[in-house]
């Protein structure tokens, strides 16, 4: 995506721009939009992806919300 970002860039002040410069403009306004969809693909969580529950790391404070939720702690 990063790649496709870089050649449009490249392309429209490079090539583009000699013949129609709003397609210039529109070409780096596409390009503008790639990192941030990038970045959005790129950490993306799967349907399967619990992040949310994994273990603080403070004992007292996974108790305290593991009771919250109803979950039964293993020793």
């Amino acid at each position: 995506m990063m790649g496709i970002c870089i050649t449009l860039f490249v392309l429209a002040w490079a090539v583009v721009r000699l013949w129609s410069v709003p397609v210039a403009v529109g070409m780096c306004v596409v390009a503008m939009l790639i990192p941030p969809l990038a970045a959005m693909v790129a950490n993306r969580r799967g349907p399967d992806d619990r992040w949310w529950d994994d273990p603080s790391g403070d004992p007292k404070s996974d108790e305290w919300w593991d009771e919250l939720d109803g979950k039964k702690r293993r020793l």
